[in-house]
Formats: structure tokens, C-alpha cells, sequence
């Protein structure tokens, strides 16, 4: 069978680790039904969480239809780690955390309406016998077992695994087998870290009606820097709800990509056409330190989880923070970034009549610690107001605070002013 452009498309961006019932060319033979699920552990996911995403996305823009599968039931198991159970999630967490997730991957998708599960409405009536009966005496013991998280956790008793852990694939199974019964679907998407369990699925369909279905896996991303799985960070994960990680924050993490990572980054998340990434990687190895290649990524990103009019709000925001462009036209979306971003003092009417001195100002705004400093950095030169030199004279008033916001630079370092209407 030829390859699709599809295919072809999927395979050279890197996004499909394993498939499963077929190979690739019979998973892609037509639209199909497809679902990720998504436990709720948290209200926001992670940029960790986006690689099975991505591929759906491109896969719901060729015509797939996709389903959203929250685990409200499997949530509260957690689904077996490397070390330790995971945290049991009360009733009020997890409707909440339902909830955020449900509009972000509506968000991702563009679909307003998605069709979004929740597996709980159908694993909670489901009686011990029945589940024993129906599902259990599919699989062995023997076959659980070998599968390499389990395997690790049975190695000592300190940390071993719990029954509750040990029957999630068994109940990720099940979730394939209702939607494939109830929705037709025919297809779950999901990390390569998954594949055990999704696999279980494919089997449990297979052996209780003869049906075949399949599978698709995506890599695990590492960060070649650290040796690390991509997005993993101690305690500090970049998340995709603004109030969590602000869009600026998220732009400079892309920013920030080292050299060795980018070009496989970019063809796994950015959804610009291949033969445009081809051409900017190119540029990108013969000037590296304009660091084009980071740019388009973290761009292509942005504009992905929170929007076009963030990601160009976002760009204008970072060339007025490490570049030198003055802070003249913002949006109010402009103004807020900067005013949460960078260290800030908003001055009163009352404060704007008086006076407010430029050392003074350094002070509040934390970029010096005392007047004295404030005074020596000012009288060298290192200070301005809207990229301008100012003299230890000048003193924010009505008339030099003309707009509602502007910046204050001690050397590399910017801060905001801005007055409180």
C-alpha cells in the first residue's frame, strides 16, 4: 500500500513510536474514531502531556473524529509510576480538574464541541463479579507482571505495588471496549509509555468480539541536554493554563531550547509545513546565535495553547523586556503582561501630584536596595525611561508620566510603572 501524505507527514516529524492491530499504512487506511485519555491528577496539563495531543491534532484536522476520555474512575487509582502510589483524588478535586482539562482540550483541538467522556460513568457500575468475569479471565497474571513498571515495583517490598495499581490496565481495557461497543470507536491514541496498557485494550476487544482495532503510540521526548524526559522539571513543570505558567514564561521556556534539541522539537510540536521547517533549520545551523530555529518553535507554541493574539502580544512583550524597543501602542493584554512579568509600581493620582523621585522609584521597584546605590548607578548613566538616560533630577509626575505605562531600565534589568487609575 502507497503512503498517504499523512503518513508520510506523521513518520518524518517523528510522532509515532509504535502502532497496534496493523501497521501504520492500515491504521491510516480511513478516518476513524479515535480517544486519548487523560487522568485528572491535576487542573491543568503540562507541556509533557502534549506529544499524544499534537498527534491527535493533526489527526482531527484530516477528517479523524476525536473523543476526549477523562478519568474520573481511573483518576482516582492513579495509573502505576516508577516509585510510590500515586495521591487518591476526593470527589470536589476531581470534577474540578475535569473541568479544566475538558476546556483545554477543546481549546487545542479548536472544537468546540468535542465530545468529552468521563470513564467513571460507566467503570462505577460495573460489579466486582462481572468485572472478574467479563474482563479478568482475559488476561494472566504472567502477562502483567512482565510489563516493566510492575516488574520494577515487584523487585522489593519497599516498593511494591498495591492491587488497586496493579488493576489499571485492566481497567483501561475496559474503557477501549465500552467506546468501541458504544461510539465505534476504533482507535486510542496515546504516549509510548502507555503502550502496555493500551495494548490491553486492542486484546480485550479482540477476544470478546473478534473485532480488530488498533493502537498508536508517540515517543518519550528527552531533553539530550539533561538526559531527561522532556518537560520533566523538579517541582517545576510548564503548564498550559496562563494563571499556572503566564504565556510569556511558557514562550521563553521554547526560547530557551538548547541547540542539540530544537530541530527534533520542532518537528514533533510546531505544525508549520515540513518543507518551511526544513528551510528555517537550515538557517537556523548557519546563524545559530540568532537563534531562528527557537523562535519559530516557541511562536508555533504559543500560538498552539493560548492563541495568535497572546503569542503576538507575547513576541512585543519579549522584545520590550530584552530588546529595546519603547513600550509605545501596547494592548491592554501588552500592559498586563509586562505589569506581571516584570518587578512593578503602580503610582496613585495623589503620589503623581507630589512627585515621585527616579531614586525613589529604584527602591520600590526593587532593582536597588537603598537611595545611596540608587544615586551612584544613576549618576554613571545607568538608568533610563523609555530607553532615555535620566539625571538624578528627574521625578515621575503628571507631566512625564504621560501614559498609563512606561519602563524604567538600571542596566539589563526592567521595571514598570505604571499609574493606578
Amino acid at each position: 500500500m502507497a503512503k498517504t501524505k499523512l503518513q508520510t507527514d506523521l513518520e518524518e516529524r517523528g510522532l509515532i513510536a509504535q502502532t497496534g492491530g496493523g501497521d501504520l499504512s492500515e491504521v491510516l487506511s480511513k478516518k476513524r474514531s479515535m480517544y486519548v485519555g487523560v487522568d485528572p491528577t491535576a487542573d491543568s496539563m503540562h507541556v509533557g502531556n502534549l506529544v499524544p495531543i499534537i498527534l491527535m491534532k493533526h489527526l482531527s484536522d484530516a477528517g479523524y473524529t476525536p473523543y476526549l476520555l477523562v478519568g474520573g474512575a481511573t483518576g482516582m487509582i492513579g495509573d502505576p509510576r516508577e516509585s510510590g502510589e500515586r495521591q487518591l483524588l476526593d470527589d470536589k478535586t476531581l470534577k474540578h480538574n475535569l473541568a479544566c482539562i475538558k476546556s483545554q482540550m477543546s481549546g487545542l483541538l479548536n472544537k468546540k464541541d468535542l465530545k468529552v467522556l468521563n470513564n467513571a460513568d460507566w467503570l462505577s457500575k460495573i460489579k466486582l463479579l462481572d468485572f472478574l468475569r467479563d474482563v479478568g479471565k482475559h488476561f494472566t497474571v504472567n502477562q502483567l507482571i512482565k510489563r516493566d513498571i510492575i516488574k520494577r515495583r515487584l523487585e522489593t517490598d519497599e516498593d511494591s505495588i498495591s492491587y488497586t495499581e496493579f488493576s489499571y490496565s485492566l481497567l483501561q481495557a475496559c474503557d477501549y471496549l465500552h467506546l468501541h461497543k458504544t461510539y465505534g470507536v476504533d482507535l486510542q491514541i496515546g504516549g509510548s509509555d502507555q503502550w502496555a496498557n493500551i495494548i490491553s485494550g486492542v486484546d480485550l476487544i479482540r477476544r470478546k468480539h473478534g473485532n480488530n482495532v488498533y493502537a498508536l503510540t508517540t515517543p518519550m521526548i528527552n531533553d539530550k541536554t539533561t538526559g531527561k524526559k522532556f518537560g520533566k522539571s523538579e517541582g517545576n513543570a510548564v503548564w498550559l493554563d496562563p494563571k499556572k505558567t503566564s504565556p510569556l514564561t511558557f514562550y521563553q521556556f521554547w526560547i530557551n531550547t538548547a541547540d542539540e534539541n530544537v530541530e527534533e522539537y520542532l518537528h514533533v510540536f510546531s505544525f508549520t509545513p515540513l518543507t518551511k521547517l526544513k528551510t528555517i533549520i537550515k538557517k537556523h545551523k548557519a546563524e545559530p546565535h540568532k537563534r531562528l530555529a527557537q523562535r519559530q518553535l516557541a511562536d508555533d507554541m504559543t500560538t498552539f495553547v493560548h492563541g495568535k493574539l497572546v503569542a503576538t502580544s507575547v513576541k512585543k512583550v519579549t522584545d520590550i523586556l530584552y530588546g529595546k524597543k519603547p513600550s509605545s501602542n501596547l494592548t491592554k493584554t501588552e500592559k498586563a503582561l509586562l505589569i506581571y512579568e516584570a518587578p512593578s509600581l503602580a503610582i496613585s493620582k495623589t503620589n503623581l501630584k507630589k512627585g515621585l523621585n527616579i531614586s525613589e522609584v529604584l527602591v520600590l521597584l526593587d532593582l536597588v536596595k537603598s537611595k545611596s546605590e540608587a544615586r551612584r548607578i544613576i549618576e554613571a548613566g545607568g538608568v533610563s525611561v523609555d530607553t532615555k538616560p535620566v539625571g538624578i533630577d528627574f521625578c515621575f509626575n503628571e507631566k512625564t508620566l504621560k501614559k498609563d505605562l512606561t519602563l524604567v531600565k538600571k542596566g539589563k534589568t526592567i521595571g514598570v510603572v505604571y499609574k493606578n487609575n
